[in-house]
């Protein structure tokens, strides 16, 4: 990968964790963005288990770029968030020992037939909180737009990143288009406050399509990103997998059902990443 240090959600392409080494070697990825080891959820993996998914990382010369947490993805009418915070402890923790300098989380959903505007006091101070929980670990918190939370569009993100600047931001194309956000209006409005980008874009209608291939402005975003001295990016792939299609067809033919349906989580993972490096050598 040329330019910038390129990382992946590799879980896409693996459920099992070697598996996702051999998929960010094989693609020249410089490490992870982590979110799933072994089919359990990286914020509630053991701290021993943590320790030897680095040494794990450690023996292939990667680095875990990011925690994939889902810290911030629950109704924030929900009770019991001392014990949300407490998962924050715990992923605190993890990515110490990981090395991690970022954790990836969200702004709560909002429920069905209530506005975003009435949720902000709400969302706001529980942020609040979790910015302040993070004080002095040496890890960043860093806002995902996400689809159905306060922070789905740009104009409120950015009122995230105001009120709050402890909370750095992560730009997903892919899911500004799936809200109805223009993605270079979103880009202009937010770019100070992103820390790096989730490379994801996404066709007209919301499908996800190999970055370039859709209607999100992915190379003039990364290209504005980098001119900046955007420090990384991670492939968020997020292709269709159809399971069986490999079963369904000869060594070498390829069936025909729709653009961008791949037999396996590996055969997805590596397309979205030549995606990616086509768009990085222009």
């Amino acid at each position: 990968m040329k330019k910038i240090p390129v990382y992946g959600f590799a879980d896409e392409a693996s459920a099992n964790f070697a598996g996702q080494i051999a998929a960010l070697l094989r693609n020249g990825m410089r490490g992870i963005e982590i979110r799933n080891v072994d089919g359990e959820n990286v914020s509630d993996i053991s701290l021993e288990k943590a320790r030897e998914v680095r040494k794990q990382l450690d023996a292939n010369q990667l680095v875990t770029w990011s925690i994939g947490s889902p810290i911030g993805k629950i109704d924030i009418r929900e009770a019991g968030f001392e014990k949300h915070l407490d998962k924050l402890r715990h992923t605190l923790e993890v990515a110490r020992i990981l090395g991690a300098g970022y954790i990836r989380m969200f702004s709560f959903y909002i429920p069905s037939g209530e506005a975003p505007a009435a949720c902000r006091d709400a969302a706001l101070e529980r942020l609040t909180r979790m910015a302040e929980l993070a004080e002095g670990s040496g890890v960043r918190l860093c806002h995902e737009n996400e689809k159905g939370i306060y922070g789905d569009n740009a104009e409120r993100c950015a009122d995230i990143h105001r009120s709050i600047p402890q909370i750095g931001g992560v730009f997903d194309p892919a899911n500004f288009i799936q809200t109805g956000q223009d993605t270079a209006e979103a880009w202009k409005l937010l770019k100070p406050w992103i820390v790096y980008l989730h490379v994801k874009d996404a066709d007209a209608n919301g499908g996800v399509v190999p970055a370039g291939r859709g209607v999100g402005a992915v190379e003039a975003i990364l290209r504005d990103f980098i001119a900046g001295g955007g420090q990384g990016v991670t492939l968020e792939p997020h292709l269709s997998v159809f399971d069986g299609l490999l079963k369904l067809e000869r060594e070498g033919e390829r069936s025909g059902i729709g653009h961008y349906v791949y037999g396996s989580g590996d055969e997805a993972f590596d397309a979205a990443a030549a995606a990616l490096r086509e768009l990085l050598e222009r």
